[in-house]
């Protein structure tokens, strides 16, 4: 996938971006092909498609989930900015916390966010599970996403303090996901659970390879 066939891509499924934010997804495409040279943040078999398999895939969220304007959002094993990025490109008036525990991972997706001039977002290096923010700060996420990091129960039991009462989980999964959500239920009665096959005009992969967004509701 080009540039050029990207933005239209995009554009046929709902997510509209302006010229700057196209630049902007130009720019962090070749900082990842540089970089990852360096620094192992995506597969090297993905490096051809970096546009479908991490920016679309990341996007795809937005054609299914709207987040309220200027959300606050956590993004936990974020590795090289996915999807945290790519959506605070798309999003820039989201304010975008991202977390992974690789050092070089951090740097690495730190430089980025700084190259492509960015405003409100941060990387922070903590294993997910030992997560620690400003104790004035818990409960401030709107939304909290990950993409290919965990199973449901264990996403939702280590981010939960950090999650608004009216705030979401969104999830980018794969695959069989009933027993999952099965062990989310048992564990959390409360919370509610969607999945959503990821339907992408013109792209059957998504759907084909049984990607899915999961928003989870938590009713407290």
């Amino acid at each position: 996938m080009e540039l050029i066939e990207f933005w239209t891509a995009c554009s046929t499924n709902g997510i509209v971006l302006t010229h700057e934010q196209v630049q902007l997804f130009e720019r962090f495409h070749k900082d990842l092909v540089y970089w990852n040279e360096k620094v192992n943040l995506i597969s090297r078999k993905d490096i051809q498609n970096i546009f479908e398999r991490h920016f679309l895939h990341s996007l795809s969220i937005l054609k299914y989930y709207t987040p309220k304007e200027k959300a606050v959002v956590l993004d936990i094993g974020t590795g090289g900015g996915f999807p945290g990025i790519p959506l605070k490109i798309a999003r820039q008036d989201l304010h975008c916390t991202l977390v992974d525990s690789i050092a070089k991972k951090v740097q690495t997706t730190s430089m980025f966010a700084k190259h492509l001039e960015l405003r409100n977002i941060s990387v922070i290096r903590s294993r997910v599970e030992e997560l620690s923010l400003d104790a004035s700060k818990k409960l401030q996420f709107d939304m909290i996403t990950a993409r290919a990091v965990a199973p449901l129960l264990s996403l939702v039991s280590w981010t939960l303090p950090y999650l608004k009462k009216d705030g979401n989980f969104v999830f980018l999964k794969g695959g069989n996901l009933d027993e999952e959500i099965l062990e989310l239920k048992r564990k959390y009665p409360q919370t509610s659970t969607e999945v959503i096959p990821i339907e992408m005009r013109g792209y059957p992969m998504f759907y084909d390879e049984e990607k899915k967004i999961v928003i989870v509701d938590f009713v407290r």
